[in-house]
C-alpha cells in the first residue's frame, strides 16, 4: 500500500470502519475523515446538518488533498467523487451478528463514558443503529455494488482486518513479481 494515498472505507454501522481508518492513518501517516462529520457540523450545543452545498464543498476540499482516508456508511450520489478519486475502496462486509454485538457493546461503553462518541448516545440512536444496520444489509450493500459499477475494480471486499491484510500482502507480492 506504499503508493496508495487515497483510501475510501465503506461498511455498515459497527463494521470496524473507524477503527481501521485510525489504524491505517497512523501506519501510513495519512489523515482520516469520517463522512458523518462531512454531513454534520459538530458543536457542543448540538450537531447541525450541513446543506447539500456545504457538504459537497467540504468533501471536495478533502478529495483534492494529496492523501486521505475517508470512512463511512454513506453511498449516496454525493459520495461518488470520493469513490472516483480513491486509489482503493475497502468494503468491510463484517458479519451481521458481529455488527449487532458491537452496537450493543459500543452503546454500553459510551453510556459508561469509557468510549467517546461524536453524538449523544441516547436509546433513540441505539435503536436506530439496529435499523441502520439492517437497512445497510438489505439495501445499502446491494445499492453500492449496483450504483457504483465503474469503481468496482478498486474494491477490496473483506470480512475481517486479517482478510484485508492477507489480500494486501497478496497484492504486494503480485506487484513485486510484475515489477521484475
Amino acid at each position: 500500500m506504499n503508493d496508495v494515498r487515497k483510501i475510501h472505507i465503506i461498511g455498515s454501522v459497527a463494521s470496524g470502519k473507524t477503527t481501521l481508518a485510525r489504524k491505517l492513518s497512523q501506519g501510513l501517516h495519512i489523515p482520516y475523515y469520517e463522512l458523518d462529520n462531512v454531513v454534520w457540523e459538530r458543536h457542543q450545543a448540538g450537531d447541525i446538518r450541513r446543506t447539500e452545498e456545504e457538504r459537497a464543498e467540504y468533501l471536495k476540499q478533502v478529495v483534492k488533498k494529496e492523501g486521505w482516508i475517508m470512512e463511512g456508511v454513506h453511498n449516496e450520489w454525493w459520495v461518488e467523487e470520493s469513490f472516483r478519486h480513491a486509489d482503493v475502496i475497502i468494503f468491510l462486509d463484517t458479519k451481521y451478528s458481529i455488527r449487532t454485538y458491537r452496537i450493543i457493546k459500543r452503546f454500553i461503553l459510551q453510556k459508561l463514558r469509557l468510549e467517546k462518541s461524536n453524538y449523544n448516545p441516547t436509546f433513540r440512536i441505539f435503536f436506530k443503529m439496529f435499523k441502520w444496520n439492517k437497512y445497510f444489509e438489505e439495501n445499502g450493500k446491494p445499492h453500492f455494488f449496483q450504483a457504483f459499477e465503474e469503481v468496482q475494480d478498486k474494491v477490496l471486499k473483506v470480512s475481517t482486518v486479517k482478510e484485508l491484510e492477507q489480500k494486501l500482502h497478496s497484492l504486494r507480492s503480485t506487484s513485486q513479481v510484475e515489477d521484475k
